[in-house]
């Protein structure tokens, strides 16, 4: 049987008009509910912290009406840079925390004018067009947040570039009143002319605590490696001097030196070198017949010659960078801009970005003491090798070294790699180049996998004693189309190589295969390559020949050191 429903005027009596009634509540609780979800979202994204009011700007306020801020004389005094310190035992990585773009924070200190109790400024210059540019760059990146809570890394808005234009105590002093300086924990500073006569320090003098620093011109002594950053000394005619790029490719000149403040010892044996050599190399120095100021800066002059600097440097295959008075120089800056190969000679240098560039793709480093060797350390590499090196140092000036925001960018993104290791970039995105036009590139670092036949490759095997394992290794290699020959490293001191044995099974396009030992091997590379081939590699065959001078994260075996 059917239940019969009783309807009325309205339609049904009861339960339709509790289930208008739900309806409604439902939507009004819905709607709740979302309003709530909006107003937290915009909570969360919407500057709201007290300290984030003050964002750093120059377009707000111009440098003059920077707030003043008096010093006490009895104001505390950072200590002196602690060398012991390491990320894990003086950054705070736990301030990161994590976010979905693996972006660490960094917020920038409002402007201020720090002056003593008499009124005197801590700085001769304020605030330089240079680290006015650094600082706008990072507010204006991905790193930058004006809210303070949030921060990982603090940029003081205090300009210690050059350090002769500061007075150290009050610039410490002004550096400790920070908000949240905490002995310099998870602070960083940009120096790139640290020290002053007679000594030059190879770091900042300023007593800054536990602050990170980004230094141009430390020294191994100096230098807290995977704590520190080493930055290039930025040269102001990279923005001021339109240099186009130049074909690598053979020059008018093979060595040029155009640095004007060099030792006079260093003077007097590049002086012989050009004697020696002739036209193949140009030794330049500073113009006396001009009057001093910006357009003697663009000059150089040999034997009363002129020329303009530093468009004469993309007339020479190699650039010297000596040592001055500081280890860094800005005419590094300016050689590679011109796509001239630097020849560096400066003992205990670390190169700038040393951390994630390899500076052997686009530079030559001499010891001071082989500066009399040098024409003959640079005619022994191979004129391919010369092109691209001349590449490489084109585009490590372009993608580092030519603005204060490319030096502050990397910077920030060498610190960032370190606190997110997992999505730090790799030696490839660190080193190639993003566009490679492969008609023009020779280099092997840029060929494909799988290299025609002719050249081909060389295998390199090392072996102990295990003879029926090698004979299996060298089967299956021989089987790899592209390889032109085959050699194997008797590594075994105290047995002989087998003698007189002809591997029936090796395919007969192999050109040689070789059993020598460890010393004879490195005689042969030298001899032929006048480097150690392998180096550049990613995955290297032998832990033991190649061990010397190569990066941690590239080698193929973690205890080699110890080989």
């Amino acid at each position: 049987m059917c239940a019969s429903v009783k309807y009325g005027s309205r339609g049904p009596a009861l339960i339709p008009r509790m289930k208008t009634k739900h309806r409604i509540y439902y939507i009004t609780l819905f709607s709740v509910v979302l309003l709530g979800l909006i107003a937290t979202g915009m909570f969360q994204f919407w500057p709201h912290s007290i300290e984030s009011s003050a964002e750093w700007s120059l377009d707000r306020r111009s440098v003059h009406d920077a707030p003043l801020v008096r010093i006490p004389m009895s104001s505390p005094i950072p200590e002196r840079g602690d060398l012991s310190c390491r990320m894990h035992t003086c950054f705070d990585v736990y301030r990161c925390g994590y976010n979905p773009k693996n972006k660490i924070k960094v917020y920038i200190y409002p402007l201020q004018r720090f002056v003593d109790e008499v009124g005197v400024p801590i700085s001769s210059t304020g605030l330089s067009r240079e680290y006015n540019d650094l600082l706008s760059a990072i507010s204006d990146s991905d790193f930058y947040t004006d809210d303070v809570s949030r921060a990982c890394l603090f940029i003081p808005s205090i300009d210690v570039l050059n350090q002769n234009s500061l007075r150290i105590r009050e610039t410490a002093q002004a550096l400790a009143m920070l908000p949240r300086w905490d002995k310099g924990m998870n602070h960083l500073l940009f120096n790139m002319l640290p020290g002053g006569p007679p000594d030059y320090n190879t770091a900042l003098d300023v007593p800054r605590d536990r602050a990170l620093l980004a230094g141009g011109g430390f020294s191994t002594w100096t230098y807290r490696q995977g704590y520190d950053v080493s930055i290039p000394v930025y040269s102001p005619l990279s923005a001021e001097v339109d240099l186009p790029e130049r074909q690598p490719g053979p020059r008018r000149y093979f060595i040029l030196s155009s640095q004007t403040a060099i030792h006079r010892e260093y003077r007097v044996e590049l002086e012989r070198l050009k004697e020696e050599n002739g036209e193949a190399l140009l030794l330049l120095d500073k113009c006396s017949n001009l009057s001093q100021g910006l357009a003697s800066v663009r000059k150089r002059c040999y034997k009363g010659q002129v020329y303009d600097y530093p468009q004469i440097l993309q007339e020479s295959s190699f650039c010297v960078v000596l040592r001055g008075a500081r280890l860094g120089q800005a005419t590094l800056s300016d050689v590679l801009q011109a796509g001239c190969v630097p020849v560096i000679m400066a003992d205990s240098y670390i190169l700038p970005f040393s951390e994630v560039l390899d500076w052997k793709r686009a530079s030559v480093v001499i010891p001071e003491e082989k500066l009399p060797e040098m024409y003959t350390i640079l005619k022994s590499i191979p004129h391919r090798q010369v092109e691209e090196m001349q590449r490489q140092a084109r585009w490590f000036w372009e993608a580092y070294f030519s603005s204060m925001k490319a030096i502050g960018m990397t910077t920030l993104q060498i610190i960032n790699d370190r606190i997110y290791p997992y999505a730090a970039r790799t030696y490839e995105e660190w080193n190639n180049p993003p566009v490679v036009k492969w008609t023009s590139v020779n280099s092997p670092l840029f060929l494909p996998l799988i290299p025609p036949r002719s050249p081909g490759f060389t295998a390199v095997v090392l072996t102990y004693d295990r003879i029926e394992s090698l004979f299996r290794v060298i089967t299956e290699i021989s089987k790899v189309p592209s390889l032109a020959k085959l050699l194997v490293v008797w590594n075994n001191q105290n047995k002989s190589p087998p003698e007189g044995y002809k591997c029936s099974m090796i395919s007969e396009g192999l050109t040689s295969f070789f059993f020598l030992s460890r010393s004879e091997c490195i005689n042969k590379f030298a001899s032929v390559f006048g480097t150690m081939p392998l180096k550049v590699v990613e995955h290297r065959a032998d832990p033991v020949l190649y061990k010397d001078d190569f990066p941690e994260k590239l080698k193929s075996f973690p205890n080699i050191g110890s080989l």
